[in-house]
């Protein structure tokens, strides 16, 4: 399904946002991108537009958390080159004495078994390639708490330790771990789907705050990042906007 002789970069979570962002600089560089999300009509615009832009792009509907359809994707592949780990997202921020169960099960198992899964499928052509690049998209909440923020904080914090074992793990092959933790990232859905269509909750997460992250700035850090000579590995890279000097201290113009 994907041009030989052309580096594959698959982005999961591609269907907006971060994805979507990091789908549009990666083909600009010169990847042919596989798009994965569970909203086929999204990615399926996406890769028509970087398809008339001149790029390669190729949209595969996929939930990451279904083990059997990631291994089928994985063998649909005849080549991955870079990884990039973005599908995930939060749920709810109530504190830990009333938070949902279940909510936190959601959170666990995209932000955590999703990127897992499609790691395990993935890893033996981005092995084969001679360069492979696994790229996890974890957050701030992955390296510290704040109130309210349990459950995402939790899957977060698997997500920093996944890429931080595998990295252990695989020295000497010649596949690179790298993980990027973003700040306060202002996007068209995430603080909404957290707080499951509110919109004036959603607001106030970036009440006052003059610049956030946007999708473009996190996309550019992973593209930077992957495009580093192959033997370079950004083990870590965490980006706040300017106004946040960590996850319970934001500078806003109120």
């Amino acid at each position: 399904m994907t041009a030989a002789g052309t580096a594959v970069a698959v982005v999961t979570g591609a269907s907006s946002g971060i994805g979507a962002a990091t789908a549009r600089q990666l083909a600009a560089a010169g990847y042919h991108v596989v798009l994965t999300a569970r909203r086929k009509d999204r990615i399926e615009a996406l890769a028509a537009e970087l398809t008339r832009a001149g790029h390669r792009a190729t949209a595969y509907a996929l939930d990451v958390t279904d083990r059997p359809a990631v291994d089928a994707f994985a063998a649909s592949l005849d080549r991955c080159d870079v990884l990039v780990n973005n599908a995930g997202g939060a749920l709810g921020a109530d504190p830990v004495a009333t938070g949902d169960p279940a909510d936190w099960r959601q959170m666990f198992e995209v932000n955590v078994i999703g990127t897992l899964n499609t790691t395990q499928a993935l890893l033996p052509a981005l092995t084969a390639g001679g360069g492979g690049t696994v790229v996890i998209l974890s957050s701030t909440a992955g390296h510290a708490t704040y109130e309210g923020g349990g459950g995402y904080v939790a899957a977060k914090h698997g997500a920093h330790v996944l890429a931080e074992t595998l990295r252990l793990e695989i020295v000497g092959t010649p596949v690179r771990v790298i993980e990027i933790a973003p700040g306060l990232v202002k996007t068209e859905e995430f603080a909404t789907t957290r707080f499951r269509g509110d919109e004036e909750k959603a607001a106030k997460v970036y009440e006052g705050v003059a610049e956030p992250l946007t999708a473009d700035d996190v996309a550019d850090t992973i593209t930077w990042a992957v495009t580093r000579p192959s033997h370079v590995n950004i083990d870590l890279m965490v980006v706040r906007p300017r106004a946040q000097a960590s996850n319970s201290k934001v500078y806003r113009e109120l």
